[in-house]
């Protein structure tokens, strides 16, 4: 029987509501299909929403077995839904310790605070890179409307993982990674052919340890993602892989400034193992 579940809203990587990127979360999909998990996601309209579909694994109340849908199909992962959903779990259930069990395997949470300033963080699945497949870059950046060499000459154009397959391009001038513009349907059949379930991310260093992101994401409505927990954690996987930063290191991401929805995710890279984002998020009334 598919009921109709209660759906909370919450803003992540923000501390306002009007900023971060808002994330649908359904505390009890046990009785929910595939179907109506997708309408549910498609009805809310953003980019992700996040549901429990166990609630108590192996006996544990805060091990919860969840899964992720775009309004458009299941993604593997999401970040941003993820720091909701354990946002919302520690105000009904306090701060701690919560285990998320993903399609793409375990992933570790930790809350901190009081119920109107909860920080959380999660630890990403083991990262990885790999070099883009013949062709695919000069597509893409020809989808951008850019050069090869408009992109920084530091930080090589890689395909890296943490939970989903996220392009990484870091671009050179800041004029360029401001101005580019893309067409959305285009972009899409390009990451649906390349099984890109997660977003195309492109950067432009501030600093050593401080980039602006633009994260391309093409479904429904939206063409960019405000924040994107999942591309922090690949990103943060790629600077430790390329040998770019020297563990353990700090980086701050901000996103969401070219869509109205500014936010700050913050990206621990731990000499091995999965990398952390750090992140708030508050309910939407």
């Amino acid at each position: 029987m598919n009921q109709t579940p209660d759906v909370l809203r919450y803003a992540a990587f923000t501390t306002t509501p009007d900023g971060g990127n808002p994330a649908g979360v359904v505390l009890d999909a046990t009785r929910l299909d595939d179907a109506r998990m997708q309408a549910i996601a498609a009805d809310i309209g953003y980019a992700e929403t996040v549901f429990i579909t166990e609630a108590t694994v192996d006996g544990d109340p805060r091990r919860n077995r969840v899964r992720y849908f775009s309004p458009i199909a299941e993604v593997p992962f999401c970040g941003h839904a993820t720091i909701a959903l354990a946002v919302a779990l520690s105000g009904r259930d306090g701060a701690g310790t919560f285990v998320f069990e993903t399609p793409v395997g375990p992933v570790v949470i930790e809350t901190a605070g009081q119920v109107a300033a909860v920080t959380a963080s999660f630890t990403s699945v083991e990262p990885r890179v790999a070099e883009f497949p013949d062709g695919v870059l000069s597509a893409l950046l020809g989808l951008l409307g850019v050069d090869r060499d408009e992109l920084h000459p530091g930080y090589p154009p890689m395909i890296a993982f943490a939970g989903n397959w996220h392009p990484i391009l870091v671009f050179a001038e800041r004029k360029t990674f401001d101005s580019f513009v893309f067409d959305p349907d285009p972009m899409r059949t390009l990451m649906d052919a390349q099984n890109w379930a997660g977003t195309v991310t492109t950067l432009y260093g501030m600093g050593p340890d401080e980039f602006d992101s633009r994260n391309l994401f093409p479904v429904g409505a939206i063409t960019e993602d405000p924040a994107t927990g999942s591309a922090a954690a690949a990103f943060g996987g790629y600077l430790r892989l390329l040998s770019l930063v020297e563990p353990p290191s700090r980086v701050v991401v901000r996103q969401g400034s070219h869509v109205g929805r500014p936010s700050r995710l913050t990206i621990d890279i731990p000499p091995h193992g999965g990398i952390i984002v750090h992140g708030e998020a508050v309910e939407i009334a």
